[in-house]
């Protein structure tokens, strides 16, 4: 397993981001074939808020599963952006996640290009980014990952200014307006649902939502899964025991990757000489 830390010019941040990737290139077994070379199918995993780059490394075992299943996971630091425009300020982190993000790992590292290949995903704040931009950008990513999302941002924004780093002065701009743009999941929602009535054919992410049942962000969870649900998308709902924590994630990532269209379990030496 390869793991692999990354810090490039960011032309829609302006500024030099870091980036953490789980590569399984260099997996091999003695006495058998060397595995057949191609583009890795590739999880754009986000971390929530006040997290960074490291976090899903740090409290899951991302590695070892993305190993097993020949996944490559690049893992991008997103602030407390929520992964949304705000030109205002210079922080197009949509932009980033869903465009150039995407296309300088292409170049970098041996990444499949096709739709059906590359999928994004995250937790709480990351959950929101990975349901806006997998909407968002729905011709470029097959299947979204929804863990706790942070759903809560943009519903009721006149009644509240949600939470403080989301304040009109923030990422978000102004909530009100934000909430009746594409910055709301809700509205690409609606937006791909009235797409696919023109043209059945639009591209529309299969989608993975998992929420435990001592999360307070477990109604809005509800929401989502029966708006998404009433619109036609493709979607698996799940609700187990577990809070906003890292055990429930650590749980719920390897059961997303175990949906994902990925190869079956394989073995191979690594550093603890494992399954040898």
């Amino acid at each position: 397993m390869a793991f692999i830390q990354v810090s490039f010019m960011s032309k829609t941040l302006m500024r030099t981001v870091p980036l953490q990737v789980i590569l399984p290139v260099d997996k091999f077994t003695f006495g058998q074939p060397e595995r057949e070379e191609k583009p890795f199918k590739t999880l754009y995993l986000l971390h929530g808020i006040f997290g960074n780059e490291t976090d899903w490394v740090h409290g899951t075992r991302i590695q070892r599963w993305a190993e097993e299943k020949n996944l490559a996971v690049v893992m991008p630091a997103g602030e407390n952006a929520f992964y949304v425009d705000q030109p205002s300020i210079g922080a197009m982190h949509g932009q980033f996640i869903g465009e150039e993000l995407v296309e300088i790992t292409r170049k970098m590292f041996p990444l499949s290009r096709k739709r059906e290949d590359t999928f994004i995903g995250g937790l709480s704040m990351g959950g929101f980014g990975a349901l806006r931009n997998g909407l968002k950008y729905h011709d470029t990513f097959g299947a979204v990952i929804c863990l706790s999302g942070a759903l809560h941002v943009l519903e009721n924004p006149e009644e509240s200014r949600a939470d403080s780093f989301a304040h009109e002065e923030g990422y978000f701009g102004n909530l009100v307006e934000a909430a009746k743009s594409d910055k709301n999941p809700a509205i690409l929602i609606e937006q791909l649902k009235e797409a696919r009535k023109k043209n059945p054919s639009v591209n529309v992410p299969t989608v993975f939502q998992a929420c435990g049942t001592e999360d307070g962000l477990l109604e809005v969870n509800r929401l989502y899964h029966k708006r998404m649900e009433e619109s036609g998308m493709d979607i698996v709902y799940y609700e187990s025991k577990g809070g906003h924590e890292w055990d429930f994630w650590d749980e719920w990532i390897k059961k997303a990757l175990d949906w994902l269209p990925l190869e079956e379990k394989t073995e191979g030496l690594n550093s603890g000489n494992v399954n040898v």
